[in-house]
């Protein structure tokens, strides 16, 4: 088939070039910066944010499918999540129109597992409600963007479309590699534990992104898949093992006000109060599994 991928120079996207490629299929990457490689078959430049240049992308690709990655969370700030959110809206609303003329018959779409409301038992499954009106407005901003891509892929009749619900990322390049933000805030034992560390994670190995990707693409099936590893667990368990492995500190204990004022709104409530991810339907529908556990390699970047 021809795959188009657009965020192919992202950290899912990059990782899964070789793999379509090994699989067979004629891959054009879609990037907004020219000067950027890209292992792919063809290279298309284009803005997801200029629908006239997403058009002539994804008409010169021909593409059977298009895969979305599209981030700019390169780096975690305001700026960074708000350009995100648009990509999420945006930039679907321009590739769904593209894909439409280029005759496209299947969307692959990056989406977050971890976007759900704190209600209900520790790990959830897809059909759990999403955090619409969680209290702090950037993170509202980006469940709301999640939500509408959502709404967009599933809502176009006459394209196939597979969302892809990702855990949290780990790996290379990522915020936890022992180099990366908050992996360098763990190993100098800047990270401190909330009392009440009872929030679940559920983490996600790029490399293992990347072959869900593969495997939608390959899959007639369709719908929301949540993607992540096989061991969702509590802050109070993965922060104090994830210190351990960089050799850290153990992480001081803070009360709950000291720590959301000390962490953050989002770190804190990933800690005290985020829903893990049931991956039971990815595992029946998809036939995709994990490699890799936070536990194995949470550290190793």
């Amino acid at each position: 088939m021809r795959v188009l991928v657009a965020g192919a120079t992202g950290l899912v996207g990059s990782a899964l070039l070789p793999l379509l490629r090994a699989r067979g299929h004629h891959v054009t990457a879609m990037v907004r910066d020219g000067s950027r490689t890209a292992e792919a078959d063809e290279v298309v430049v284009a803005d997801a944010l200029d629908p006239v240049a997403v058009r002539l992308a994804l008409r010169a690709a021909r593409a059977d499918v298009v895969v979305h990655q599209l981030t700019a969370l390169r780096q975690m700030s305001a700026d960074a999540m708000e350009t995100t959110a648009r990509l999420r809206t945006e930039g679907t609303a321009n590739l769904i129109t593209a894909a439409r003329e280029a005759g496209t018959r299947k969307l692959v779409v990056q989406s977050i597992a971890f976007a759900t409301a704190p209600l209900g038992g520790p790990v959830l499954d897809e059909d759990a409600p999403l955090h619409l009106d969680a209290p702090d407005p950037s993170w509202a901003r980006t469940v709301q963007a999640v939500a509408e891509l959502e709404r967009l892929v599933l809502g176009t009749p006459d394209i196939a479309g597979t969302i892809l619900r990702y855990g949290t990322l780990f790996g290379a390049r990522t915020q936890y590699d022992p180099e990366g933000p908050f992996g360098a805030r763990v190993g100098r034992g800047r990270m401190p534990l909330p009392e009440d560390a009872v929030g679940v994670t559920s983490f996600l190995h790029v490399d293992d992104a990347a072959t869900a990707a593969l495997s939608a693409v390959d899959s007639e099936v369709t719908g929301v898949f949540n993607i992540a590893d096989d061991d969702p667990a509590e802050g109070a368990a993965w922060l104090p093992e994830y210190a351990r492995m960089l050799g850290a500190p153990e992480p001081r204990v803070l009360d709950a006000e000291m720590a959301q004022r000390v962490l953050g709104w989002f770190t804190n409530h990933q800690l005290t109060a985020m829903r893990g991810a049931s991956t039971d339907r990815a595992r029946e529908r998809l036939g995709w599994k994990p490699s890799v556990s936070w536990r194995r390699g949470l550290a190793s970047g």
